[in-house]
């Protein structure tokens, strides 16, 4: 397949670039600031501020009010410092506490408007692949020989196992410094019965994949972000070793903070006041981890999810995006057609290109359109009856590296979409600033399947599309139509379906 092509002139990295990550974890959120020069990333600011998104997080979902006062509050501090870097520049990507809330939006709106920026939520395993492509960068390892990456979040936790730059094995963890600390100490008491009880269930955790992860293996161990360094700098403060870590280490680690008897008491050297809240839970996590993968010595990385979004940036930028490679690997694992596939998509950016300015569409969208129409017809491999709905639900549920959750949302409801009655509420789960463009999306991609229905490999005249608000004009070949009757059916009948996407459709036969 043809990569997709929407480029624009702001697309391309230029020496001297500025770019912005913002990582809005369960703990903390981050935010790096980066300039691109001779290839490289200079990071020329970095800000971090301990928010406890999760400590805000009740049962059902809900986030306390003050939580997303402080939250906000932090963000609009962010969008300051980056109002002058172009919004391509910008990644906010968010993680496990807003994954968990029951209403997103209710907090993603006032967050985008104080941020300044979209803010995109990625799913569990997709934060773990920034997350070794960030410590991958930053700590290049030696070739072919097998890494294992740790991350302890505040609600989640991640470990990969990947060789070079490639995670192999990703996988993402309910368990959090700031979870499992409210989970098992909530009282603020700090017991052996209790530790045994955490350590028990978190291991527990770790089993589901222990074995996978202990039959591949790995050279060396890495651990990333805030809590994985305070244990390190703990370890390294107490006299047990340099800052690496080690079950020795743990365990020393362990007995002085029970022999504190609770929370507030714990005093250790290397710990910051911010973080000793939730260290146990931390702890907690990171004994677990080892004691059920067999890892021996953990190093401390310099780098974490942040640095990988902005690594991220550069390979999209650079025509190394690896959703690209994700899609081709979908349609593989499923038989599409892969010529018919490529005649959809060659027309619907034909469509695109004509609509582009008036309706005011992206690069991003062209790319988004482009990978829809080369998964549109993956739900065949279920059955062809409702094979849009079946293609839609893949699409949705699956683990499909580099996409954020809005994305995929995207992606699975333009290929829902594609033919037939419209969705009356599917548009509705789509954050508001993406519903018009993805309706319009919708109805390029519709023309382009309805103009191919017959899988013929026949080249078809030139489609003219003008596009204004609310209103397209195709214009066709009305020769070519004329041969094509059940093709004229169609297009008449798209007329009162793509109403259904707030537009009127005028076919001209010329």
């Amino acid at each position: 397949m043809s990569p997709s092509r929407a480029i624009t002139a702001e697309t391309p990295l230029r020496d001297g670039d500025m770019l912005a990550a913002v990582d809005l974890g369960s703990n903390s959120f981050h935010m790096v600031v980066a300039r691109y020069t001779l290839g490289q990333l200079r990071v020329v600011d970095r800000i971090r501020e301990m928010v406890r998104m999760a400590e805000g997080l009740d049962r059902s979902g809900q986030l306390n009010a003050a939580v997303q006062e402080r939250a906000l509050d932090c963000l609009s501090r962010f969008g300051q410092r980056i109002r002058d870097i172009p919004p391509w520049r910008v990644r906010a990507l968010a993680t496990n506490s807003v994954r968990r809330l029951r209403e997103p939006q209710e907090f993603l709106v006032p967050a985008e408007i104080a941020l300044g920026h979209s803010i995109e939520v990625v799913s569990g395993r997709e934060e773990a692949r920034l997350v070794y492509l960030g410590v991958s960068h930053a700590q290049p390892p030696r070739n072919g020989e097998l890494r294992l990456v740790m991350d302890i979040g505040g609600g989640s936790t991640e470990c990969i196992i990947g060789r070079g730059l490639e995670p192999i094995e990703r996988e993402s963890l309910q368990v959090g410094c700031v979870a499992t600390t409210r989970r098992f100490f909530a009282n603020g008491k700090l017991t052996r019965k209790k530790w045994r009880q955490a350590l028990t269930e978190v291991a527990a955790e770790f089993q589901q994949f222990a074995s996978t992860y202990r039959d591949l293996g790995w050279e060396d161990a890495l651990g990333s972000s805030g809590t994985i360094k305070a244990i390190g700098k703990i370890c390294a403060g107490t006299g047990m070793g340099n800052g690496e870590i080690t079950p020795e280490a743990l365990w020393h680690v362990r007995e002085l903070m029970l022999a504190a008897g609770s929370i507030g008491k714990i005093q250790l050297p290397g710990l910051s006041e911010d973080r000793t809240p939730v260290i146990a839970g931390g702890v907690v996590v990171l004994e677990a981890a080892f004691a059920t993968l067999g890892i021996r010595q953990m190093d401390v990385s310099k780098a974490a999810m942040r640095e990988g979004i902005l690594y991220d940036m550069i390979g999209r930028a650079g025509g190394d995006d690896p959703r690209d490679s994700s899609v081709t690997a979908m349609m593989q694992r499923y038989g599409v057609d892969m010529a018919q596939a490529q005649r959809v998509e060659d027309t619907a950016m034909a469509l695109f290109d004509q609509v582009q300015r008036s309706w005011k569409l992206d690069a991003d969208d062209g790319q988004i359109l482009g990978w829809a129409a080369r998964l549109h017809e993956i739900g065949l491999v279920i059955a062809h009856s409702q094979y849009h709905l079946h293609g839609a639900y893949v699409i949705e549920h699956s683990d499909v590296s580099g996409f954020t959750q809005q994305e995929q949302q995207m992606l699975a409801i333009l290929v829902r979409s594609h033919r037939r009655s419209l969705p009356k509420s599917g548009f509705d789960a789509l954050p508001a600033r993406l519903r018009q463009t993805t309706r319009r999306l919708s109805a390029l991609l519709r023309l382009a399947v309805l103009v191919h229905r017959s899988h013929e490999g026949e080249a078809i005249p030139r489609l003219k599309l003008r596009a204004d608000k609310n209103a397209l004009r195709l214009e066709l070949s009305g020769h070519w139509l004329d041969e094509r009757p059940l093709l004229r059916a169609d297009l008449e009948g798209e007329q009162s379906d793509i109403a259904g996407l707030g537009f009127k459709l005028q076919i001209q036969a010329s």
